[in-house]
């Protein structure tokens, strides 16, 4: 299995790709850069929408539009572009990070201070009308969020730990009883963002690992797809049947960044994967 570009890009901070099932595209954001990409690979349309702040993630609303998780808080755009905030809450020194949407259709957004100080991040549950709570603090840079396909395990990453951790789901939708299922070693980067698959494994991008891997649900690392870049960040499937893995890169610390880091990357075939909720708000 061989990765190929499947859009050429200079991305300081690509992450967060995203299929967005209503349009059949692509949603991936460069986070420093403040802007939101889209790609649709039936006919190679681009689009790139300019955000007034950083964009640690958008993901696609019910209806149309994007939720995007900001610098300081929960914005929305319509299907117009229109902008609104879902929830502002600046915090000094702090961003929006990795999110994902939850099979009961809420935003988890994660945020991380710019300085990576221990602790300064958190991971909150944002429900469709604003209601927002705290399910992990003292987070420090909290990255990849995923839901095992019957929506009875969560999956989650604070990169600093290397670790891949597991919680089980309460009948409130709420995680317990955290636990490693899966430790990256040293010298082989650091776990960053991650998607589920059909299968119930768990892909996950290393950050100065040069590589994706894919555990199983009891946490046996199954494969790993070595790939051209040192800094690969986020995966998701999409693409016709889900079957495509598209990878967002960074170009971002790079003493002297050449192609195709800071491109979204693509393995064909590399499996099945699911097709995620909306936000629903």
């Amino acid at each position: 299995m061989r990765a190929e570009t499947a859009v050429p890009a200079t991305a300081v901070l690509g992450e967060g790709p995203t299929w967005d099932a209503a349009a059949g595209r692509l949603i991936w954001v460069d986070i420093l850069a403040s802007r939101v990409h889209t790609f649709d690979p039936v006919t190679g349309g681009r689009t790139v929408l300019a955000t007034e702040q950083h964009v640690g993630a958008a993901k696609p609303r019910a209806g149309g539009g994007l939720v995007v998780n900001l610098r300081d808080g929960i914005g929305l755009y319509d299907a117009a572009g229109r902008f609104r905030w879902l929830r502002h809450e600046a915090v000094p020194g702090r961003r929006g990070n990795d999110a994902a949407v939850a099979p009961d259709g809420a935003l988890w957004a994660g945020t991380m201070r710019y300085d990576e100080a221990p602790g300064g991040g958190t991971l909150a549950r944002f429900a469709p009308d604003g209601r927002a709570g705290t399910v992990l603090a003292g987070v420090t840079v909290s990255n990849g969020t995923g839901w095992s396909p019957d929506g009875r395990r969560l999956y989650y990453v604070d990169s600093p730990t290397r670790r891949l951790d597991v919680f089980d789901i309460r009948e409130d939708g709420l995680p317990t009883g955290r636990r490693p299922l899966a430790e990256v070693e040293p010298g082989a980067g650091y776990p960053d963002g991650l998607t589920v698959d059909a299968d119930g494994c768990v892909w996950v991008a290393l950050w100065d690992g040069g590589a994706v891997r894919r555990y199983t649900p009891g946490g046996a690392l199954d494969r790993v797809v070595e790939l051209p870049v040192r800094r690969p960040t986020a995966c998701a499937f999409g693409g016709a049947g889900l079957r495509d893995l598209y990878i967002t890169t960074a170009r971002a610390g790079l003493a002297a960044p050449r192609q195709p880091a800071g491109s979204l990357l693509v393995l064909r075939d590399a499996g099945r994967g699911l097709c995620g909720p909306p936000f629903a708000g």
